[in-house]
């Protein structure tokens, strides 16, 4: 038995306030190790979170599960926008102001990060020097293109090295939108235009703060690439949970990522979409293979 998680809201150097909420295994509890959990694209942390949320605390784990900027309950401007630099950097901040926590063991902090923030907390593992674990679920894995040319990899980390050092994050950036998250009726053209998408977002998404409408913040120099940044994770543990047939996160880039991960790493394979890790019976498999992770590494 848990205690019902506790609003934690988190003021960000800029000023921003991203709405979060504190999940622990027991009212005692001090110094657990603990995962920060973050949504996915355009999504808000009320949308099949809370379930991992409270297993996890379940588990034996404190949790922290936020809203990205401009998203949900989050403030910030403008609304609805996707940029993965400034949700990777807030979420490097994020990791910093729970560390100083007392409910939060400083050296056993894990990120879990489901499709978009998925990728996202790749990234960050890869360059954050204190974060034990990684969970990706149905990630972001990558651009695709280190499938035929993985020797670009290095390169293109130390750019992204170099681009998140740089606190104004010039990086070429490039809007798209805004523009449909999903097909619904008199939607012709969306971001995520698979039957799955709309089924899930469009159940889920309404009466949980998400609105149809995004827009994508894209780069070129260097790109945002989860796949370049798996080789540098350096011991921190890395557990990608993977739809056998996600053509929203495509499992071919994810497969590859993995491969080319450092090691310690473990992946679970889910049959279905990108989606599947959400409803049982994938859901209970992804959380057993991600409590087996958190046990072994965190």
């Amino acid at each position: 038995m848990t205690a019902a998680p506790r609003p934690l809201p988190l003021t960000l150097d800029d000023g921003t306030v991203l709405a979060g909420d504190l999940y622990l295994p027991d009212s005692d509890t001090r110094s657990a190790p603990t995962v920060i959990m973050s949504h996915g694209f355009s999504a808000t942390r009320a949308m099949g979170l809370p379930w991992f949320a409270d297993q996890f605390a379940a588990a034996g784990y404190a949790v922290y599960l936020y809203d990205h900027r401009g998203l949900g309950e989050s403030s910030g401007e403008p609304r609805n926008v996707v940029n993965p630099w400034v949700q990777t950097h807030d979420m490097w901040e994020v990791v910093d102001h729970l560390r100083s926590r007392p409910e939060v063991h400083p050296d056993r902090v894990a990120l879990w990060g489901s499709s978009f923030s998925g990728g996202e907390a790749i990234v960050l593992g890869a360059l954050h020097p204190e974060i034990k674990a990684v969970i990706a679920n149905a990630p972001f894995a990558g651009m695709g293109d280190l499938i035929a040319n993985p020797t670009h990899a290095e390169q293109r980390f130390t750019a992204m090295r170099v681009a998140f050092d740089n606190a104004s994050l010039d990086v070429g950036l490039r809007e798209i939108g805004p523009m449909a998250v999903v097909l619904d009726s008199g939607v012709e053209a969306a971001v995520l235009p698979h039957p799955e998408s709309s089924e899930w977002f469009l159940a889920h998404g309404p009466q949980n703060g998400w609105n149809n409408t995004v827009t994508m913040v894209m780069t070129t120099t260097p790109p945002f690439d989860p796949g370049a940044c798996s080789p540098s994770l350096n011991g921190t543990a890395l557990l990608m949970v993977v739809a056998t047939n996600d053509e929203v996160a495509s499992t071919a880039v994810a497969l590859d990522t993995f491969e080319r991960a450092s090691s310690p790493k473990r992946i679970a394979m889910i049959d279905g979409h990108h989606f599947s890790a959400y409803e049982d019976p994938g859901r209970e498999k992804a959380l057993d293979a991600m409590v087996d992770f958190l046990d072994e590494f965190l």
